[in-house]
């Protein structure tokens, strides 16, 4: 190894990872969604997190929609919930 080197005449480069920096957040999931991803990635050997981050990333790569059965607060699921019943009788 040399004791100096020159570092004058090197071009510098962009880091390739910056456009995929993780966010840490705080999300509630109820225990048995949690223990589910725990028990899969426990199979596959791989940390929780990670699984449901990808789980999550494929979502919004398939632009996957969710399709709501709940009831909603302001009357609005009355009629998601019978245009459902429509398109499923179709």
């Amino acid at each position: 190894m040399r004791a100096h080197y020159d570092f004058s005449s090197m071009k510098g480069t962009r880091n390739p990872y910056i456009g995929r920096l993780k966010e840490s957040i705080t999300i509630r999931l109820d225990r048995p969604t949690v223990e589910y991803f725990k028990a899969l990635a426990a199979e596959l050997g791989m940390p929780y997190q990670s699984l449901i981050n990808l789980y999550l990333r494929d979502c919004v790569v398939s632009e996957r929609k969710l399709k709501p059965l709940w009831i909603a607060k302001r009357g609005r699921s009355t009629r998601i919930r019978s245009a459902n019943r429509r398109a499923a009788a179709r």
